[in-house]
């Protein structure tokens, strides 16, 4: 399949002017809200193969996995949850089809730390990535299809999406970070900032490197600490 050129709805496109635009002082929630985004893949996921347990055969084990590459500027966010397909993609990515959307355009104060808060509480998160990038990919493939997906995207009003392949179920989404984001390939950094926002995230989430994978978070649930 060619590779289609469509246009973000026009919220989409408000949201992203004020995400990439105006709110800076908080720019290292975009792995939350990545990381986030991934917990709730695998969650749709483990829930769905109650009733339909092929879906998970031979890697029912649930994770998100963290990759750099310094050379070429990238940042990878894995996850292994239930995957997205053309349309999802779409509906996802390409449009926010929440009746929360105006809820949080007409909530922004100006205030960036009171506005950065809405951005989870709204579902709007995953476009808090062109903060930190000037291009993102996303390759996914859904669970039970062999078609996948990628979707790609610089955030100036335009997407695409074309077939591509991948060998297992779940969502890849790799930024090309700005220059002024490369501190988001080193370790220490990305361990900081997810100790700091997703260390109550249940599944294992894996900061990989030459010598393996390690799991960075404890996973315990908020309500269990002080």
């Amino acid at each position: 399949m060619a590779e289609e050129k469509l246009s973000f709805e026009t919220e989409v496109g408000r949201i992203l002017q004020i995400v990439a635009n105006s709110l800076y002082s908080n720019k290292e929630i975009f792995l939350r809200e990545l990381i986030s985004n991934a917990s709730d893949a695998c969650d749709r996921l483990r829930y769905t193969a109650i009733t339909k347990p092929k879906l998970t055969a031979g890697d029912a084990k649930y994770r998100v996995s963290i990759s750099t590459d310094k050379e070429k500027n990238l940042l990878s966010i894995d996850d292994n949850g239930i995957g997205m397909n053309r349309g999802s993609l779409i509906k996802d990515l390409g449009t926010i089809a929440r009746s929360g959307t105006s809820g949080f355009l007409d909530r922004l104060s100006g205030d960036d730390k009171k506005d950065m808060a809405l951005i989870g509480q709204f579902g709007v998160g995953f476009y808090s990535v062109f903060m930190v990038a000037d291009l993102v990919e996303v390759i996914s493939r859904k669970a039970g299809e062999k078609k996948a997906w990628l979707w790609k995207s610089d955030g100036a009003g335009h997407y695409t999406i074309s077939e591509t392949k991948k060998e297992s179920r779940g969502t890849r989404i790799t930024l090309h970070l700005k220059e002024d984001a490369k501190e988001y390939l080193e370790p220490i950094r990305l361990r900081n900032v997810i100790n700091t926002y997703s260390d109550h995230i249940s599944l294992p989430i894996e900061l990989m490197s030459d010598e393996g994978a390690e799991t960075i978070n404890k996973g315990s649930a908020l309500w269990t600490k002080p």
